[in-house]
């Protein structure tokens, strides 16, 4: 008797108490955000710096880089600067030392030490916003700072010449990932939009794979072939990361991560870092490109030897079919996907700015991170997956390459013959 007229003022004892006012999607986001900023996996400032300025940085201002369009890039504005980290909550990012997949490899190594160095320059210009970080610790005492926590990822496995030397030496001097390709094969492995030479990765490959673990350098899927996902999941001892693609399913890019590849993240700990890319997020844009390189083939073999009647007739078409625009909806419906087959735990962010032409509507640089985090809390995401996706996947996954590397501390680099 006692418990049911205590059961029967409890709706009156609801009606009595102030209404507990839910949190919108907007507070959500903010709130993950501060907790945890965003750690980017993927922006190409580094490679402006060498196309715009030729690695001449004395007077380039990176705090404000409004004005960069006019004079540089056939009038576009970088999508990155000081000013707009801080506005989109960026709290860690990988800058890209990418170098051109066409060069030969001792250019490519080259190139990509002078990349290393003039990102090295760029954060150490300004060292009460951006600090070089080589580990997990120093990540996290950067952002503990506020300061944008500064890591150097390679874009291409071409940039080490086929040559293991060079891969511990670049690890030694700052890289933290590498990218296995770029847009071409390398003499080892094969690249997701190349003609398959190796079903995969060579003995080679496979070797480099090993190495990087052994290093505690991540091992970055991006770019690469479906094979070489398989194989490098297969030998990897410790978490691989996709520092920009997105998911196959909903655009089927070659990029992008299938579902068979999604599907062994959980049990390997890994991430895919989606990415911004607008012909990789909307399935319509993929269409669309393809469909206009095929016009350019046409026209080229209708017209040879006029390549302004091409161009004029390009632009009628181009006219016609307007490009069907990307939007902030597309990326929220890869990162559900990821989330549907993979969890929560497997889901990075990673823009590609500044390595794009445009980004996707309501994305239009790293300031607009915070509308897209407003966007998943709007579809259900609490502020704790917010958190995961935005920082602590990331962490966790550095922190286990460290880990493995510390357990591999008496394994012996792998030696390779030198050609005679």
């Amino acid at each position: 008797m006692k418990k049911l007229a205590l059961y029967s003022l409890l709706p009156l004892v609801a009606l009595s108490a102030d209404p507990v006012m839910a949190e919108t999607p907007e507070e959500t986001a903010a709130a993950a955000l501060e907790a945890a900023p965003i750690w980017d996996g993927h922006n190409d400032v580094p490679i402006q710096l060498r196309g715009r300025f030729g690695n001449v940085i004395s007077d380039f201002d990176f705090n404000d880089t409004a004005n960069t369009g006019p004079q540089h890039s056939g009038g576009r504005t970088m999508h990155t600067d000081l000013i707009r980290l801080r506005e989109g909550k960026v709290g860690a990012q990988f800058w890209s030392v990418y170098v051109s997949a066409s060069l030969s490899e001792p250019e490519a190594v080259q190139a990509v030490i002078e990349q290393i160095d003039v990102t090295k320059r760029l954060i150490s210009h300004y060292p009460d916003s951006l600090t070089l970080a080589l580990t997990a610790d120093d990540v996290q005492a950067a952002v503990d700072k506020g300061r944008v926590a500064s890591l150097l990822g390679m874009e291409g496995g071409h940039s080490i010449g086929s040559s293991l030397a060079v891969l511990r030496q670049t690890y030694e001097i700052g890289a933290r990932y590498m990218t296995l390709t770029h847009s071409k094969n390398t003499p080892w492995a094969d690249s997701a939009t190349d003609t398959p030479m190796h079903d995969g990765l060579t003995d080679f490959g496979k070797d480099v794979v090993r190495e990087m673990n052994r290093l505690g350098m991540l091992v970055d899927l991006s770019h690469v072939s479906e094979k070489v996902m398989h194989d490098s999941l297969d030998i990897t001892q410790a978490p691989v990361i996709f520092s920009h693609s997105s998911a196959r399913a909903i655009n089927g890019h070659a990029r992008n991560v299938p579902d068979s590849v999604l599907s062994r993240l959980p049990e390997n700990g890994g991430i895919v870092m989606i990415t911004h890319v607008p012909g990789f997020v909307s399935e319509a844009a993929r269409v669309w490109n393809a469909n206009r390189s095929a016009e350019v083939s046409r026209l080229q073999a209708l017209w040879q030897g006029q390549p302004e009647r091409v161009e004029g007739l390009l632009a009628t078409w181009d006219e016609a079919n307007p490009l069907p625009r990307a939007s902030i909806i597309d990326v929220a419906d890869h990162i559900d996907h990821v989330r549907k087959i993979a969890g929560v735990g497997s889901i990075g962010i990673g823009g590609d700015y500044d390595g794009i032409p445009f980004g996707p509507d309501g994305l239009e640089d790293v300031s607009t991170y915070p509308a897209l985090f407003t966007e998943l809390a709007r579809r259900g995401y609490s502020q704790r997956d917010l958190e995961n996706i935005s920082f602590h996947n990331m962490m966790r996954v550095m922190r286990a390459a460290e880990l493995y590397k510390h357990s591999a501390s008496a394994i012996p680099p792998i030696e390779t013959r030198v050609p005679d």
